[in-house]
C-alpha cells in the first residue's frame, strides 16, 4: 500500500484516523467547563493573562476571548459578521483537468458539499478569526469501504498547546495532560491572523480586550453616575418641634421616594427636589468614550465603521467602507480555502484515489457578476481562430454538470441536404450557351476546403498573432479574459478576414452551381 502523507510530511495512520478519540470530560484535561477571568479584570491581570499566553500556557487568554464575545454585544456582533459573511459564500470546486478521472474527483467533493452543516462547520473553523487558530477534527465515514469525511467536530483550543521551542508548532493533550505532537492528518489546523506572528498573538480578540476592559470601566462610571445624578436629589425639611420618629418617617420617605415614587409624611414637612443642571454634558461623555472605543472595534474586525455604525458621510464613503469590508471577506475566504485545501481535500483523495499529481481546487467566493452572453459571443468568436478553452471552465461558469454516458446532450443542428424531391419542381432553365467547366467531381470538398484555407490564411495568422500577443502580455488568465473581452466588444472583424470568407463563400457556391449543372446534364 502507497503511504500517504499529510500536508507537513508526516506519514498517516489510516487506522488512527478512524478511531474515536475522547472528547470534554468533567474529570479530565478537556473539561468543557471554563473559568471567567473577565470578572474584575484591570490592565494589571489583563497583562498577566496576555503574558501568560505568550509563555504557552493560553487557557485564561482564550476564557477571557470567549467571555468578551459574551458579554460584549458590539464585539459580537462585528465578530459575528465578519464569520458569517464568508461561512455563507459558495463553495466551488474545479477540477484538476478535463479528464474523466478528474472530473469524478471534482463531483464527488462537490456532492459533499452539499450538506446542510458545512456552513455551521466552517463558522466553526473561522472562530480562528478572533482567536487567533482554531482545530477542527475530521470524523471520516468508511462504513462502505470508501473514504469519505462524515462531519467536522469543532475541538476548544484550550486542549491544546505549542511547542515551546518555536510557539508555533500544535501540540495536543492527552488524558493526563502530556503534551503529544498533532496526530498527522486528523485535525484541520486553521490559523487566521490579524497581523503577522506567532498564532498565540495574531488573534483580534487580543486587541478587543483592551477596547472591552477600558469600555467595562466607562460602563461601569456611567451606571453609577445615572443611579446617583439621573435622579433628583431629595431633601426633607422638618420643624423645629420634630421629634426624632418624625425624623426617622421623613428620612424613610425621602429615601424611599425615588424607588418608589410614592411616601406619606407627616403634615408640616416637606419634599424639596433639586435637579443638577449639567448631566447632559457629562451623559455625553460617557456616551462618546463608549461609541469611540466599539469604533476602534469596528475598524480592528471589519476596517471600517459605515455599516455598523450610523455616521453621515454620503452614499460615496459608505460605498468605499463596504469595498474595504468586501477585501477583508476576499482575503478570509482565500485563507479559509487553502487551509480546506491543505487539511482537508488534498488528504482525502489520497486516502481515497493514492496520490495525486494534481488535485481539485476548493474556492470560496463571491459569485463575479459577470455577462455570460458577452462571454458566449467571445467564445463563438475566439474558438473557431484556434483560442483553446477548457470545457469545464466553462461549464463551472455556466453552473452545467459533466454529462454521463447515458445522458441526452444537446447538440448543434445539422441541416439536411434536399432531396431532389424536397427541390423546387420548376425545371432549371439551361443556359442557352454552354460554358466548359471542370466537372464537380474535379473540385472535391477537401479541395475547396483548401483553397478556402488559403484564402483566409494570412488574416487568420495575424488575428492570431493579435490574439497571443494580447494574452501573452495580461500576465494572468483572468486579465487575459478581461482583454479579450474588452477587444471583442471594441473591434469589428479585420476587413482581411470578411474578404477572405467572402470569396470561400463564393468558391463554394460556384462549386455547388458546377455540381448542379453536372446533375442536370
Amino acid at each position: 500500500m502507497v503511504q500517504i502523507l499529510d500536508a507537513y510530511g508526516r506519514p498517516i495512520d489510516r487506522k488512527a484516523l478512524v478511531q474515536e478519540r475522547e472528547g470534554p470530560t468533567l474529570t479530565g484535561v478537556r473539561s468543557p467547563m471554563s473559568g471567567y477571568p473577565a470578572d474584575g479584570l484591570n490592565p494589571i491581570r489583563l497583562a498577566a493573562i496576555l503574558r501568560e499566553a505568550d509563555q504557552g500556557d493560553p487557557v485564561r487568554y482564550l476564557e477571557l476571548a470567549e467571555q468578551i464575545e459574551e458579554r460584549d454585544l458590539h464585539y459580537l456582533g462585528v465578530i459575528g459578521t465578519r464569520k458569517r459573511s464568508v461561512a455563507q459564500l459558495e463553495v466551488t470546486v474545479d477540477a484538476a483537468s478535463d479528464a474523466a478521472a478528474d472530473v469524478e474527483k471534482a463531483d464527488r467533493i462537490r456532492a459533499w458539499l452539499q450538506r446542510d452543516e458545512l456552513q455551521d462547520e466552517t463558522f466553526d473553523v473561522l472562530d480562528s478569526v478572533g482567536k487567533g487558530y482554531s482545530f477542527t477534527r475530521i470524523q471520516w465515514d468508511t462504513s462502505e469501504g470508501q473514504w469519505q469525511p462524515k462531519r467536522l467536530d469543532r475541538w476548544d483550543q484550550r486542549w491544546f498547546r505549542f511547542a515551546r521551542q518555536d510557539l508555533a508548532t500544535p501540540l495536543m493533550l492527552d488524558e493526563d495532560g502530556r503534551e503529544l505532537p498533532l496526530p498527522p492528518g486528523e485535525f484541520i489546523f486553521a490559523v487566521m491572523k490579524a497581523k503577522s506572528g506567532l498564532p498565540m498573538r495574531s488573534g483580534l480578540a487580543r486587541v478587543a480586550a483592551w477596547a472591552w476592559m477600558f469600555k467595562a470601566f466607562a460602563n461601569r462610571d456611567w451606571a453609577i453616575f445615572t443611579q446617583t445624578y439621573g435622579q433628583p436629589i431629595r431633601i426633607g425639611k422638618y420643624g423645629a418641634d420634630a421629634t426624632d420618629d418624625d425624623k426617622r418617617k421623613l428620612y424613610r420617605a425621602v429615601a424611599n421616594i425615588a424607588g418608589d415614587c410614592a411616601a406619606i409624611m407627616p403634615d408640616g414637612m416637606a419634599i424639596e427636589f433639586v435637579e443638577a443642571k449639567s448631566i447632559g454634558a457629562s451623559i455625553d461623555l460617557y456616551e462618546k468614550r463608549v461609541d469611540w472605543l466599539d469604533r476602534q472595534v469596528s475598524k480592528a474586525v471589519l476596517g471600517q465603521t459605515t455599516t455598523t455604525d450610523a455616521i453621515s458621510g454620503g452614499h460615496a464613503v459608505s460605498e468605499e467602507h463596504r469595498k474595504v469590508q468586501e477585501d477583508i471577506e476576499r482575503a478570509d475566504a482565500r485563507a479559509l480555502a487553502a487551509i480546506l485545501n491543505r487539511d482537508l481535500v488534498r488528504l482525502w483523495i489520497d486516502l481515497e484515489y493514492g496520490p495525486q499529481k494534481a488535485y481539485p481546487r476548493l474556492t470560496i467566493a463571491r459569485p463575479e457578476k459577470e455577462d455570460l452572453a458577452q462571454l458566449s459571443t467571445a467564445l463563438s468568436q475566439l474558438v473557431p481562430i484556434g483560442l483553446r478553452v477548457q470545457a469545464s471552465e466553462i461549464r463551472d461558469k455556466f453552473g452545467l454538470a459533466e454529462p454521463g454516458p447515458q445522458d441526452e446532450v444537446l447538440a448543434p443542428a445539422v441541416p439536411k441536404e434536399p432531396g431532389r424531391a424536397e427541390r423546387s419542381e420548376k425545371p432549371r432553365e439551361k443556359p442557352a450557351l454552354q460554358h466548359q467547366h471542370t466537372p464537380a467531381a474535379a473540385l472535391p470538398d477537401e479541395l475547396i476546403g483548401q483553397q478556402g484555407a488559403n484564402l483566409g490564411a494570412p488574416a487568420v495568422a495575424a488575428l492570431v498573432d493579435r490574439v497571443r500577443g494580447l494574452v501573452g502580455r495580461a500576465g494572468s488568465l483572468e486579465a487575459a479574459e478581461a482583454v479579450l473581452f474588452r477587444v471583442a466588444a471594441v473591434e469589428r472583424t479585420p476587413a482581411e478576414l470578411v474578404t477572405a470568407l467572402r470569396q470561400a463563400m463564393l468558391l463554394a457556391w460556384l462549386a455547388g452551381e458546377a455540381a448542379e449543372v453536372d446533375r442536370g446534364d
